[in-house]
Parts: C-alpha cells; sequence; structure tokens
C-alpha cells in the first residue's frame, strides 16, 4: 500500500524567512506510488517587494503577486491540498523553512516531516556531476517541465526525481516499500552505510 508524499517547492523575495523574505509562489506535486496524482499551484500576496534580480531569475513581479490571492488564504488551501501526507522538497532545508514560516504567519501549524532530494541524490548517486535540481533531471534524462525557477516546475522535476530515485531503491536495492520513513533515514545515513541501511531495511520487510 503506498501512500502519497507531496512535493513542494516556493519562490521567494530572498533566502530566508528569518531575514524577512516571504513566499511569492507555491507549488506541490502529490505522488503516489511514483505516480503523480494531483497538483496545487498559486501565487500568494504577502506585501513584500520582489527585488529586481529576483524577478530577472523567477520572472515574477511585484504586479503579478499584487494581483495574487493572499498569502494566508494560500497557505490554508496549501495544508489542506498536503493534508497528513509527508513532505520532500529539493535542498528541504530552504523550502521547509519557508513552509513553517508561512504557515506560522497562517496561524497553520506546521508538523509534516521533510525529507531532502539533495541528501538523497549524495547518497544514491555519488557520481552525478552536482546535485542540482536541473543537472540530476538532465543526468537520469528525465523530462523538463516548464520554466525552471518557477514552482510548478520545479516542484514538478523534483516529484519525477523522487520517483527515480524510489524505482532505483525497488529495482537495484531491492526495497518493496521505499517510503517517507525509508527515505528520512536514508539521509540522515553516512554514505559508505547506506549499502548496510538498505540490506537491513529489505531484509526487515
Amino acid at each position: 500500500m503506498s501512500h502519497p508524499i507531496a512535493v513542494i517547492d516556493f519562490e521567494t523575495t530572498g533566502i530566508s524567512p528569518g531575514q524577512g523574505a516571504r513566499a511569492t509562489e507555491v507549488a506541490i506535486v502529490l505522488l503516489e506510488g511514483g505516480v503523480v496524482v494531483d497538483r496545487f499551484q498559486s501565487l500568494m500576496k504577502t506585501g513584500a517587494w520582489i527585488p529586481p534580480f529576483i524577478t530577472q531569475l523567477t520572472g515574477i513581479t511585484n504586479a503579478m503577486v499584487n494581483a495574487a490571492p493572499d498569502a494566508a488564504g494560500v497557505m490554508q488551501e496549501s495544508a489542506r491540498f498536503v493534508g497528513n501526507a509527508p513532505m520532500v522538497a529539493h535542498n528541504a532545508s530552504f523550502d521547509s523553512k519557508f513552509w513553517q514560516a508561512e504557515l506560522a504567519l497562517a496561524g497553520l501549524p506546521a508538523p509534516q516531516p521533510f525529507a531532502c532530494t539533495v541528501l538523497l541524490s549524495r547518497r544514491l548517486y555519488p557520481q552525478a556531476p552536482s546535485h542540482k535540481l536541473g543537472v540530476l533531471v538532465d543526468y537520469h534524462g528525465l523530462p523538463r517541465t516548464g520554466q525552471a525557477h518557477r514552482a510548478l516546475a520545479d516542484a514538478e522535476m523534483a516529484a519525477a526525481l523522487l520517483a527515480r530515485m524510489q524505482h532505483d531503491l525497488r529495482t537495484q536495492w531491492r526495497v518493496a516499500q521505499p517510503d517517507h520513513s525509508l527515505l528520512m533515514a536514508l539521509q540522515r545515513c553516512a554514505r559508505p552505510a547506506v549499502g548496510k541501511l538498505l540490506a537491513q531495511h529489505t531484509a526487515s520487510e
């Protein structure tokens, strides 16, 4: 029985909510059994100013977010969409901070554990030329979806990368159920111990 995993990506005005940065766009892709079963995407209005270099990177302008739905409402919808699903992001230390900060501003809890496809990629594909999302997508021959540095395109690519990881865990490592709890254990595991961890997991399944 596979359970859904929510793969999330934010576009933002800066690096850290601790430095006053706010989200400008959120996208969430629900992945179940390696297949995308649903998607959610919205620009969001926070009142925060988008610097020109961010607009150049993402294509998201101040006018676009000023016409977007209010951030608190978008985060309420996002939380409803995710439900109880555990979460994954590419560079989760970034996205998890914005998920927690924007939900907190909307008066909502953020209990979900986050797995990180950067950390997982370092464990499973140490030979990859880099662990940036675009490089990994090309390395695995996965489709590039839409414009990079827009939330839905990046969430779709991270979901495709996660599905590939789950496929490889099944076929190369004989893991019957590469679920979120295994991903959490795997990303905390030292690289030389990955084989041992997966062998133990397979033996206990």
